[in-house]
């Protein structure tokens, strides 16, 4: 997800795709932890997901505040 897509959608669908991205690393962690992980690099993809989405949603609050 690049940062114009974030930038598109509406806090809580933000939210949502925070959650989804949360689960997704846990089923990862998961599979890691036993073994079966085929792709550990998504897990960093996640991470950097979950950050950028973190970052906009500040961005908004800091904006309003003014």
């Amino acid at each position: 997800m690049n940062i114009k897509e974030i930038r598109e959608k509406s806090n809580s669908e933000l939210l949502k795709d925070i959650d989804s991205l949360k689960e997704e690393l846990f089923n990862l962690r998961f599979q890691q932890a036993t073994g079966q992980l085929e792709n550990p690099s998504r897990m960093k993809e996640i991470k950097k997901s979950i950050a950028r989405i973190k970052t906009i949603i500040t961005e908004r609050e800091l904006s309003e505040v003014k």
